[in-house]
């Protein structure tokens, strides 16, 4: 289980006197629960979110106990450091619809022994699944990727057991471009002559204008 303490935040309490106390703004809210203003601790929120990223469950404590999932989350465009976070209480025996990250494992021959370039082309893969078994990532096997032709599509991925995809099964996953060859560009002969006329066109002209 992965727990955050958490503080109710009155109205009256700048944002600003937070963050110097190492704290953050932070909300709450679902379906059925009003939007309720909370303080986290920054530093816990960081290895809280590096933990369970945007699908894995996160239980907040404080006067009350809410399981909730990070559905938004606010950086400083200066620091890149959280500096609000949302929160979303689910209903709970119901499934919704999350995008789990993907992690590509094992080796494709296409590019081990074709040279070729592996291209990414998702990072997520959207699913339906209860919040309790949201899996933290989903696992790519890119070995599947022989030739240059091959294609992983998100409809041949395997997920675990209540876990039901959302994403276009024909949509591409992963896929491997040929090696491009760089081609040497064949520089046009310089003409001598040509400045030559440049050069004395230009002295005219400076002459003109000294006249």
């Amino acid at each position: 289980m992965i727990t955050l303490d958490i503080q109710t935040r009155e109205s009256a309490v700048k944002v600003g006197e937070l963050r110097k106390n190492g704290y953050m703004p932070a909300v709450f809210y679902g379906k059925k629960t009003p939007s309720t203003p909370i303080s986290i601790s920054q530093k816990d929120f960081i290895r809280v979110w590096k933990e369970a990223g945007e699908s894995g469950v996160v239980t907040l404590k404080g006067k009350e106990t809410v399981d909730v999932l990070i559905h938004d989350v606010t950086m400083d465009p200066r620091t890149d450091a959280p500096v609000h976070v949302d929160f979303y209480v689910f209903e709970k025996g119901k499934k919704i619809e999350v995008s789990v990250p993907i992690t590509f494992v094992g080796v494709s021959p296409a590019v081990k022994d074709l040279g070729g370039n592996l291209i990414k082309v998702l990072r997520e893969l959207k699913v339906m699944a209860d919040p309790q078994h949201i899996p933290h990532e989903i696992e790519v096997d890119i070995s599947a990727l022989a030739t240059f032709e091959d294609q992983i599509l998100a409809g041949a991925i395997t997920l675990p057991v209540g876990v039901v995809l959302e994403e276009n099964e024909n949509e591409v996953v992963a896929a491997v471009e040929e090696p491009r060859t760089e081609t040497e560009e064949v520089s046009a002969p310089v003409d001598l002559s040509a400045i030559e006329v440049e050069k004395k066109g230009k002295k005219e002209e400076d002459g003109e204008v000294a006249e």
